[in-house]
C-alpha cells in the first residue's frame, strides 16, 4: 500500500502544489489522480518515487517511508509512464524494453528474450522489436512505454498522463488495454489525468485535486457521480453525471427479447412474408447483423434496389461485457428502437429494449 500521510509540497518561490494530503493508495488497485492544469496531481504521483521531494510529510510504501530508500533503488523497482512515452531515440524498441531488467543486473540476452514477451502482453507482435521509437506510430510507442514499465515486473506502476497525446481512437484502444492488463496483472497503479471520463473508465478509486493542491473527493466513481463532495467536485465532473453513471453498471442481467430476422438470401428469392409494419433484422448466414429493413425497404428491395440501398444502419451494438450505457446507447440508436446484443464472435443473441435499461436503473437505486 503506498499511503500519503499529511504531504505538503511547496516550491521555491511559495507556490503550494500539494496541501497536506492524505491518502490510502491500495494494493492491486488502479487509483487515479484527476484534476485540472496546476492542481498538483503530477506532483503528487511524483514525490511517489522521488522524482519530487515534499515539503512536509511522510510517503510510505509497505510500511517503508520513502525518503529512507536511495532514490535510483527506490525507481528501479516501480514502473513509470509518462506523456509522449519518453524512450530512447538511439536504441531500438527491445532494448528501450529491456532497459530497466539490464539496469537492475540481467544479462542483456535474458533481459531481450523477458522483454519480447512483454511486448507481446501489450500488443505489439516481434516485427516491432527491431524497430527504433520514431518508426512507430503514438500508440504504438505508448504501448512501448507500458511495456519498459512493465518489463522488470515491478509490483507498483506509476502512468502519468500517458495518453493524453494521442488521438480519441487509439486512447480508447489503449484504455482498453490497460483495463486487460491490470485484470491479468493487478499491479498498483496511480494514473494521473485531466480528462474525467478517462479517470471514471478505469479507476477503482478517484482522488479529485483542486486549486492548490488540496484533495476534494477521494471515492469510488459511483459513489464520484452519485454523491459529489461539494460543489466545487460537481462542478469539475460537469453535466451528465446520470449517464456518466450508467457507464459503471454491468448491463449482464438485461433481458433479450426475440427478434424476427430475415436473410439476405431470403430477400432477395422473395422468401418470407411480405414486410408490411415494423421492422425485421437482416441477418447474414454467419450470425452477424447487417441492418434492418422495413416495409418501404422490402419494397425498394423488391422493386430491384440493392440489399444496401434497402436497409438501415443497425446503430451500435453491445458485447458481452457492455454496460447499461452501451445498452441504451444501441437501443436509441437503432432505427427499430430495438438494439442488437451480440456475443463475442459477432453473432445476434437479442434486442434490447430502452424501458428495460430505465428498469435496471430504477432497481440499482433501490439497491
Amino acid at each position: 500500500m503506498i499511503r500519503f500521510d499529511n504531504v505538503s509540497k511547496v516550491f521555491a518561490g511559495g507556490g503550494t502544489a500539494v496541501d497536506r494530503l492524505s491518502l490510502d493508495v491500495p494494493d492491486g488497485k488502479l487509483t487515479v489522480f484527476v484534476g485540472s492544469s496546476g492542481s498538483g496531481k503530477t506532483t503528487a504521483l511524483r514525490m511517489i518515487n522521488r522524482m519530487v521531494e515534499p515539503t512536509s510529510g511522510t510517503i510510505t510504501v509497505d510500511g517503508v517511508d520513502v525518503s529512507k530508500v536511495d532514490p535510483v533503488k527506490l525507481r528501479l523497482g516501480i514502473g513509470y509512464v509518462i506523456q509522449h512515452a519518453g524512450l530512447m531515440p538511439h536504441q531500438r524498441v527491445i532494448d528501450n524494453v529491456a532497459t530497466v531488467p539490464v539496469l537492475k543486473g540481467q544479462g542483456r540476452r535474458t533481459a531481450r528474450r523477458a522483454a519480447y514477451q512483454v511486448l507481446e502482453r501489450v500488443g505489439l507482435d516481434a516485427k516491432h522489436a527491431t524497430r527504433y521509437p520514431a518508426q512507430l506510430s503514438g500508440g504504438e510507442q505508448q504501448r512501448v512505454g507500458v511495456a519498459r514499465a512493465l518489463a522488470a515486473d515491478p509490483p507498483i506502476l506509476l502512468m502519468d498522463e500517458p495518453f493524453s497525446a494521442v488521438d480519441p481512437v487509439v486512447r480508447h484502444e489503449l484504455q482498453n488495454e490497460i483495463l486487460r492488463l491490470q485484470s491479468e496483472l493487478r499491479k498498483t497503479i496511480v494514473f494521473v489525468t485531466h480528462d474525467i471520463d478517462e479517470a471514471l473508465r478505469l479507476a477503482d478509486q478517484v482522488a479529485v485535486f483542486g486549486h492548490g493542491g488540496v484533495l476534494q473527493q477521494y471515492d469510488e466513481p459511483a459513489r464520484l457521480l452519485s454523491r459529489p463532495a461539494n460543489d466545487f467536485v460537481a462542478r469539475f465532473i460537469g453535466l451528465g453525471r446520470g449517464y456518466r453513471w450508467l457507464q459503471l453498471i454491468d448491463a449482464a442481467g438485461l433481458p433479450l427479447h426475440d427478434i424476427e430476422r430475415i436473410s439476405p438470401s431470403a430477400l432477395a428469392d422473395g422468401g418470407g412474408a411480405p414486410i408490411t409494419h415494423g421492422w425485421r433484422l437482416v441477418v447474414q448466414d454467419d450470425g452477424a447483423p447487417l441492418g434492418w429493413i422495413d416495409a418501404d425497404g422490402w419494397r425498394r428491395h423488391r422493386g430491384g434496389a440493392s440489399l444496401s440501398d434497402s436497409i438501415s444502419a443497425i446503430g451500435s451494438q453491445l458485447r458481452p461485457d457492455g454496460n447499461l450505457s452501451q445498452a441504451l446507447d444501441a437501443a436509441l440508436s437503432s432505427p427499430s428502437a430495438v438494439g442488437i446484443a451480440v456475443d463475442r464472435d459477432g453473432k445476434v443473441v437479442g434486442g434490447i429494449l430502452a424501458a428495460d435499461v430505465l428498469a435496471a436503473v430504477e432497481a440499482r437505486r433501490r439497491d
